[in-house]
């Protein structure tokens, strides 16, 4: 037996996604049209990200006005922990995790951007992989390069100094 609010239930339960993409395609659109007129280096950013999140939130928009999604029959993620891992264990690696990722910010305030990259790059690559010397030079030296010819050479992107720098007047 099917109840007439069944229908209007439905219906509503799809104006929250359509609104929800036309709200990304609308805040896209804005950030491409005001880029657009901005000189080509500050817009790059702005561009970039707008552009395909544009056709992506109207593509998903008409996806969501046309009722054509099929809904999920379990949840979208499962975030149970694993259950083959023991919990100690799991603490102390996300530990490590964030002990890695304050290293890292404490390198950039010390030296610099530009010499934090390669330095945790070797640091990490040394001490928390199977990288060895060889493998963690190749690696560091290929995202130094690559960061340096991106930011450096090619957008000519302002790095500050590091405190280190800063104080010994480098």
């Amino acid at each position: 037996m099917r109840i007439r609010g069944d229908d209007n239930a439905r219906g509503l339960s799809s104006v929250g996604p359509a609104l929800f993409s036309f709200f990304l395609a609308a805040v896209a659109a804005y950030a491409v049209v005001s880029a657009s007129s901005w000189s080509a280096k500050a817009a790059l950013f702005p561009l970039v990200m707008g552009i395909p999140l544009l056709v992506l939130a109207l593509v998903q928009l008409v996806l969501d006005l046309r009722g054509k999604t099929e809904p999920a029959d379990g949840p979208a993620m499962d975030l149970a922990p694993s259950a083959d891992v023991a919990p100690e264990i799991a603490r102390r690696r996300t530990l490590l995790i964030f002990a890695w990722m304050a290293a890292f910010i404490a390198l950039v305030l010390l030296v610099g951007f530009p010499l934090a990259v390669p330095l945790f790059m070797f640091s990490y690559l040394m001490l928390q992989s199977a990288a060895g010397w060889w493998g963690s030079l190749a690696l560091t030296a290929a995202a130094w390069g690559f960061f340096y010819g991106l930011f450096e050479r090619l957008l000519h992107f302002p790095f500050g100094s590091g405190i280190i720098q800063t104080w010994l007047g480098l």
